[in-house]
């Protein structure tokens, strides 16, 4: 992975009062830390970070950091973590980890799939996207934004997992070789969508239109009419006067 350049300026606003006046005045707090050196606070400028993040495929960014007032010119780190605001998404935070060039580093990078499967395409099937990250392990400088996974000769019942994945150079892909990162499942049998269909007209109501107009059950054939509930003044039918 390339780095991006990005210039960032030492912070003193540490209670909430003040980080939200920083923020109203286009500033992003953050910090940096890692073994080069101890924990620091920064502010970088919204509008900076927020391009860098569109332009990537990823939140997984290398930057080579450019921090007012140090005594480095510049320090190598990666965005390990952004938080965003949950209504409008604006970047409210970012957390930045100082590597060295020559330091391996752990990172989780997004899984993308190409192309169609040939079980979808032909046989009706479904990608199941199960993992959508996968930790990768390799120098700062190879890091990919993303590993991308053609599809297109997946059949029904067929998979990819995660030693089936050939990775980029310098790259090794962490976690249990066996687990299962992408699949497609078999269609739904048809007799399933009838009985499931026929289930639910079991218990819809039909209505039609009474002579006054007004809605109602359908009227029992003749014959099948059932006994009313004992109790159920309504529905007890009153017994007829004898004629004189």
């Amino acid at each position: 992975m390339k780095s991006v350049a990005l210039k960032a300026y030492p912070r003193s606003q540490v209670q909430r009062a003040e980080v939200t006046k920083l923020r109203r005045a286009g500033r992003v707090p953050a910090t940096i830390y890692g073994r080069q050196a101890a924990p620091q606070n920064l502010e970088v400028v919204s509008k900076e970070i927020a391009d860098l993040l569109n332009h990537s495929a990823s939140e997984n960014l290398l930057v080579d950091l450019t921090v007012e007032k140090d005594a480095r010119s510049k320090r190598l780190a990666l965005v390990q973590e952004v938080q965003h605001h949950p209504l409008t998404g604006k970047v409210v935070h970012v957390d930045f980890h100082e590597v060295a060039e020559t330091e391996k580093v752990t990172v989780s990078v997004p899984v993308e799939t190409v192309g169609e499967p040939a079980g979808v395409k032909n046989g009706g099937g479904t990608l199941e996207h199960i993992l959508h990250k996968l930790k990768v392990r390799c120098l700062p400088k190879n890091l990919p934004e993303q590993i991308t996974l053609d599809v297109s000769a997946l059949e029904i019942g067929k998979s990819i997992h995660i030693a089936d994945i050939v990775p980029p150079a310098g790259v090794e892909i962490m976690g249990e070789k066996s687990r299962t990162v992408v699949a497609v499942a078999a269609p739904r049998a048809e007799e399933e969508v009838v009985a499931t269909t026929a289930a639910a007209g079991d218990v819809e109501m039909t209505k039609e239109k009474k002579a006054d107009g007004t809605e109602g059950a359908a009227p029992a054939a003749k014959g099948d009419a059932k006994a009313a509930p004992a109790g159920d003044k309504k529905a007890e039918a009153k017994p007829e006067a004898k004629k004189k």
